[in-house]
């Protein structure tokens, strides 16, 4: 009798944990943090502050060979920052983009020509209006082969500018994703939040990319 019971309740059970569970399509919750980037195999991974995180997405997204952006916090000393605490300056972290890239079709040295003329390399924790540590220029590494690279095209690009570059040039830490709803942020936003227009645009139009 038990048995048969127990047969009987299982359409309900299997009702009851469907319910229970998000759909496998559900939209990712904005204020979580993002996943980490997957790497494929012979991808290569480089970790760029340049201002805003918005900006740096913003740019590189249009980049041949790069296969993937991640807004994110480096070189902080707290875990598992949120975007508040970040801008507070509490936590010790730059905002951050996490290239995933194939050196096959571009090189680390055409992505660092590229940084260093979508922000300002010689202002001190500033870009523009964006003021603070979280905002400082700075290139962090994942191996010696790239801290070589970076040091050099840092030497090379201080040729270009009057002021002495600041970017600090740093082995890559523990990257935590932004919350969902940084990432692809001027893509989702440029008609509807300013900030897009007056900074982000700028950036892409002087950078030859697509607005």
């Amino acid at each position: 009798m038990n048995r048969l019971l127990a047969l009987a309740l299982l359409p309900v059970l299997g009702l009851f944990l469907c319910m229970s569970q998000p759909a496998a399509d559900a939209p990712a919750s904005p204020k979580k943090p993002a996943p980490q980037p997957a790497v494929p195999p012979g991808a290569e991974v480089i970790t760029l502050g340049a201002g805003c995180f918005w900006c740096t997405e913003a740019v590189y997204q249009q980049i041949p060979g790069v296969l993937s952006v991640t807004s994110g916090y480096m070189g902080g000393h707290v875990k598992n920052p949120t975007y508040e605490a970040v801008c507070d300056g509490t936590t010790g972290h730059a905002e951050v983009a996490m290239l995933v890239f194939d050196p096959k079709v571009t090189s680390l040295e055409k992505i660092l020509a590229k940084f260093w003329h979508v922000h300002d390399p010689t202002t001190l924790n500033r870009q523009g209006a964006d003021v603070g540590t979280q905002y400082r220029s700075a290139i962090y590494y994942s191996s010696d082969a790239q801290k070589a690279v970076a040091e050099k095209s840092k030497a090379e690009a201080a040729k270009e500018f009057t002021q002495p570059i600041v970017t600090e040039i740093t082995r890559a830490s523990e990257f935590y994703p932004a919350e969902n709803y940084h990432q692809n942020y001027y893509r989702l936003n440029k008609g509807r939040n300013p900030y897009c227009q007056r900074v982000i645009a700028p950036k892409l139009k002087k950078a030859g990319l697509q607005e």
